[in-house]
């Protein structure tokens, strides 16, 4: 779909409403992971330089249209003026004459951080009411927020309709890199997933087997689908209520010619700990009082031999149980192959989802990816093909 960007619009003396995800992890009062809001910069930057004042629009945990001090983004100003090098004024409302008396006293070169939209019902209500009422206070809306975008809330849906919209940097780059993926991919096309679960997990993997050429599935799931095919798995994680369903996958994958990639051997032990003691097993050895917790390396072998023929990656998902050594290792061997790939320019690799960025992270293969999304929710319902409302909302 086409939408318009920052420099489709005319930002010169513009008030421009930013809706940006900036529901970062708190321990103890501390941002102990500040990506996000880090990569919020160039769309201010860009409409600073153009003349604009951008506004933030922001939510913060799920107060469920109260106020609860604790949910407050004022707590954020310290850290989003590090970030952003400009000082801040916070407003303790998002809408209204407080807002509109903020805005009037904001000097020139500062941010305006508005007060947690999710204090208001009307935001996740999607209420046009509310949205006008935001929409008061900008000429031009701009969506920097792709995690946020999933959800048809006021401040990303019915707000993109009230006003002049356009994406951010952040979200330009994201749709871009989405597009890339599975939109309009090179080929072969390889999707890797991972996580416990296959339950939570099948729109994906239903979306995936008819997008992509080759299917790598590891971690719990993985296990789910070698029991589908008569395979003892011992104590490991496994649902075997989703056995069928594991065997539905597979026959869909074979019709339209997605190869499903699983592991061939395993590494197992006897107790989930740091260096617990552990084998390498062919897949069809596991022991019955055993648990697989990691790929073995005939699996990783054959895994670096789809990924070689690869020219666009997506990942969503650990292959194995990656907090704990040595059971990190096929995540960060497949990691590393992705990242050499991506870093000579043969492969397009996008990942995206807590665990994986967890993952790439630890790995240290995350800085040579072509693209690591923090949306979430929002990335794992693009994979599975769904539309976004506050995508949508921004068509041209």
């Amino acid at each position: 779909m086409a939408w318009n960007s920052l420099d489709d619009m005319d930002l010169g003396g513009k008030r421009v409403l930013v809706r940006v995800d900036i529901n970062v992890p708190l321990t103890d009062g501390k941002v102990t992971d500040d990506t996000r809001i880090r990569r919020l910069s160039p769309t201010l930057e860009t409409i600073f330089e153009a003349g604009g004042t951008p506004i933030l629009l922001a939510h913060f945990g799920r107060p469920k249209g109260k106020v609860v001090p604790d949910m407050s983004l004022q707590k954020l100003v310290p850290v989003l003026e590090k970030a952003f090098d400009r000082p801040i004024l916070f407003c303790a409302d998002c809408r209204g004459p407080a807002a509109e008396a903020a805005l009037a006293a904001l000097p020139e070169g500062t941010l305006l951080l508005l007060e947690n939209t999710r204090f208001h019902p009307g935001e996740e209500q999607n209420d046009e009411a509310f949205a006008a009422e935001l929409a008061a206070l900008g000429d031009i809306y701009c969506n920097d927020a792709f995690s946020s975008s999933h959800r048809a809330h006021a401040s990303t849906e019915a707000l993109a309709r009230a006003l002049p919209a356009c994406a951010g940097r952040l979200m330009e780059a994201e749709l871009k890199a989405l597009d890339a993926a599975l939109g309009h991919p090179a080929r072969p096309v390889v999707a890797v997933v991972g996580g416990a679960k296959v339950s939570t997990k099948l729109e994906l993997l239903g979306n995936l087997v008819s997008k992509v050429d080759h299917l790598v599935i590891g971690g719990g799931m993985a296990n789910t689908f070698l029991a589908a095919q008569g395979l003892a798995v011992g104590k490991s994680l496994c649902e075997h209520e989703m056995t069928d369903t594991a065997q539905d996958i597979m026959a869909t994958a074979e019709k339209v010619g997605c190869e499903i990639v699983l592991p061939l051997d395993a590494v197992i032990a006897r107790e989930f700990k740091e260096g617990a003691a552990n084998e390498v097993v062919p897949i069809d050895a596991v022991p019955a009082d055993a648990m697989i917790l990691d790929a073995g390396p005939e699996t990783v072998k054959h895994f670096a031999e789809v990924l070689e023929k690869a020219r666009t990656l997506v990942w969503n998902g650990p292959l194995g149980a990656f907090e704990i050594a040595p059971f990190d290792t096929a995540t960060n061997a497949a990691a590393a192959i992705a990242a050499t790939r991506t870093a000579d320019g043969q492969l397009t690799s996008v990942a995206g989802g807590g665990d994986t960025v967890a993952a790439l992270n630890k790995s240290g293969a995350a800085d040579s990816f072509t693209y690591i999304s923090t949306a979430g929710g929002a990335f794992l319902e693009w994979m599975e093909g769904k539309v976004l409302p506050g995508v949508k909302a921004l068509g041209a």
